[in-house]
């Protein structure tokens, strides 16, 4: 018989995961499945060992930190949503609808993606530096707490009110290019508010790429101008922006902060970007 861990981070969602933990353990009693729960901090290789498929109750961030323990091998990862964004569950087609995100795992419906390796870390999402970063890093818990999603929004019209330009030098594919710029990301998944906005249509799980945008004007009107260009699939390159697809990217970096799926990163060394294709097996809806 098949074992389950849950593994809720109760912090998520307006302490939705309490809620949607009782709802997961109820389903899995009706199942007469084999489970056990226990919080995020709790996690550890050898607990993880024991399981077959693990059920993430909370957002990206939580996902994120239970990629490492699942790359490359049989097990499969399930997602509750209830985070701020739910980036990953809506690009795998996953409600935010208890009912309809358990019935995901009732299903057994599991596809198997891709990954990015950055540096030592792993991400399903995406990297991102300069504005991105600071719109997730610096976007205040408060805020989200009280407007969800919406908080990202409104804190991306501040931010864009004092762009800031940084040196970069790329590598990929045999090229190499420098050049100031205030964004950049680096998709494996393109979706920023459920499916609904994307950096670009082309972002699929499985196809062994990921997308590079970069954004380099400082002004914001020009700024907002490139993005909505981005949003809606006109990424052409330009002197004030750049679009492409690779599987492997290099950043020459001194000192970054930015985000890995949501999550707060220091970067002190350059970047390495690498895909890994077909590595983490999910529950999904598609």
């Amino acid at each position: 018989m098949k074992k389950f861990l849950i593994i809720d981070n109760p912090n998520a969602g307006r302490k939705k995961a309490v809620k949607y933990k009782k709802a997961v353990i109820k389903f899995l009693l009706s199942q007469n499945a084999l489970f056990k729960s226990i919080g995020i901090d709790e996690i550890s290789e050898e607990l993880i060992e024991e399981y077959d498929y693990l059920i993430a109750i909370g957002g990206d961030g939580t996902v994120n930190k239970l990629i490492p323990y699942i790359i490359n091998t049989p097990k499969a990862l399930a997602i509750i949503p209830c985070g701020t964004a739910n980036l990953l569950a809506a690009k795998l087609g996953i409600s935010a609808n208890i009912k309809k995100a358990i019935n995901v795992i009732a299903n057994k419906n599991i596809s198997t993606v891709d990954t990015l390796k950055i540096n030592d870390s792993y991400s399903i999402l995406r990297l991102g530096l300069g504005y991105d970063s600071d719109i997730i890093c610096k976007t205040p818990q408060s805020l989200k707490n009280k407007f969800g999603y919406f908080a990202y929004f409104l804190a991306g019209i501040l931010f864009a009110l004092r762009l800031k330009q940084k040196k970069y030098t790329i590598s990929f594919d045999d090229k190499k290019l420098s050049f100031l710029a205030t964004c950049i990301i680096v998709a494996n998944s393109g979706n920023m508010f459920k499916n609904l906005v994307s950096i670009s249509n082309n972002c699929r799980l499985d196809d062994e790429k990921f997308d590079v945008f970069i954004l380099k004007v400082k002004n914001p009107i020009m700024f907002f101008f490139e993005f909505l260009m981005i949003l809606f699939n006109k990424k052409l390159s330009t002197s004030k922006a750049m679009y492409f697809q690779t599987s492997n990217l290099y950043i020459k970096n001194e000192f970054s902060t930015g985000h890995i799926d949501g999550e707060k990163r220091k970067f002190k060394d350059d970047i390495e970007i690498n895909i890994v294709p077909k590595s983490v097996k999910v529950f999904s809806n598609i």
